[in-house]
C-alpha cells in the first residue's frame, strides 16, 4: 500500500519493544501537544469519579473527522460549555488498545458491510488510571451504542475460560474462534458537557500496529459525541455545523485493519480511507 510521507511508518526498532507502546512523537507532532497543553489548559477539570457517575454506556454516537488544527479554534469555543477530564493531573489521557475478532474478520465484515446489529471485542488499557478492562462495544439496529465490560488486572491477549463464559452471555458468535488482529494507541480529550449528559470525545496521535507493520495518523482528529437521548443542544454540534464539519460513521478499529491488512474487503471504506489522504496532505483545511 501506497501511503504519503505525512502518514508515518515507525521504526521497526520500535515495534520489537512493546508493540502497545505509545510511538514517539515527531518535533511537529511535540510542538503541537504543547500547544494543546495551553489549549486544555483553559478548561475546568472534572474527575474520573465524576465522570463516571454518567458512564453513558447505553448512547448515541455522533462521529466527526477533521484535521488537528482545527482543535486551535474548537477547543477554546467548548471552554465554555465543558469541563476536562483529569486523571492523575493528566489532561491529554493515553490509550492503548487490542482488538479482537475471527479469522475471516466477521467482526470487521459486520461494519463493513453495514449489518444493523455489529460488534467490537477489545482489551483496552487506560493508562494514565492503570485501569484496563475486556469490552465488548454493540451497535443496535436502532443506532445506539451500549458498551459491556469487566475489568482485568492487565491488557490481555487471549480469552480465558472465564472471559469466555461472560462473553457467551452478550456475543452472538463463538467466542473460542477470537484471536488478536491489531494494537491502537491513541491520545484522547474528554469533554464533559456542565448541564446535561454529554460528553466529547477528541482522538489524536492515532497509531495502528500488528507485527512488524506500523501507521501513525498524527494530523487528524477522530471526534464521538456521546448522549443519552440525541444530539440536539450539542454546543459542540453546533461547532461543527457552523464550521461546516459533517458527521459520519466512523471505526477506529476497521481503519486500521483496511490500511494494515491487504486481503480484506474495503471498497466501502475508500471514501473514508480517501478523507484521511486528504487531510494527511493537507488538501482539507
Amino acid at each position: 500500500m501506497n501511503h504519503t510521507n505525512r502518514t508515518t511508518t515507525l521504526m521497526e526498532a520500535e515495534l520489537n519493544n512493546q508493540p502497545w507502546q505509545l510511538p514517539q512523537l515527531s518535533s511537529g507532532g511535540q510542538r503541537f501537544v504543547n500547544n494543546l497543553q495551553t489549549l486544555v489548559g483553559k478548561f475546568a477539570p472534572i474527575s474520573l469519579n465524576e465522570m463516571d457517575q454518567a458512564a453513558l454506556l447505553n448512547r448515541i454516537d455522533t462521529k466527526y473527522v477533521f484535521p488537528i488544527d482545527q482543535l486551535r479554534w474548537l477547543l477554546p469555543e467548548c471552554s465554555r460549555s465543558y469541563r476536562i477530564l483529569s486523571v492523575a493531573g493528566t489532561r491529554l489521557n493515553h490509550y492503548r488498545t487490542l482488538y479482537f475478532d475471527t479469522p475471516y474478520f466477521d467482526l470487521y465484515l459486520m461494519h463493513v458491510n453495514e449489518r444493523a446489529e455489529r460488534y467490537k471485542i477489545r482489551s483496552r488499557q487506560y493508562t494514565d488510571s492503570n485501569d484496563s478492562f475486556l469490552e465488548v462495544k454493540h451497535k443496535t439496529r436502532k443506532d445506539r451504542t451500549i458498551k459491556t465490560r469487566i475489568a482485568t488486572s492487565s491488557m490481555i491477549e487471549t480469552i480465558s475460560i472465564e472471559m469466555d463464559k461472560w462473553l457467551s452471555g452478550i456475543f452472538p458468535l463463538e467466542t473460542r474462534h477470537l484471536e488478536p488482529k491489531i494494537w491502537n494507541t491513541f491520545t484522547r480529550i474528554t469533554l464533559v458537557n456542565q448541564t446535561r449528559p454529554e460528553r466529547v470525545t477528541l482522538d489524536t496521535d492515532i497509531t495502528f500496529h500488528w507485527g512488524s507493520q506500523a501507521i501513525s495518523l498524527p494530523d487528524i482528529v477522530i471526534a464521538e459525541v456521546k448522549t443519552g437521548q440525541g444530539s440536539a443542544d450539542s454546543p459542540f454540534i453546533a461547532q461543527m455545523h457552523n464550521n461546516h464539519i459533517h458527521p459520519q460513521g466512523f471505526s477506529k478499529y476497521c481503519l486500521g485493519i483496511s490500511l494494515l491488512y491487504h486481503e480484506v474487503k474495503k471498497n466501502n471504506l475508500k471514501p473514508k480511507m480517501l478523507r484521511i489522504q486528504k487531510i494527511s496532505k493537507g488538501e482539507l483545511a
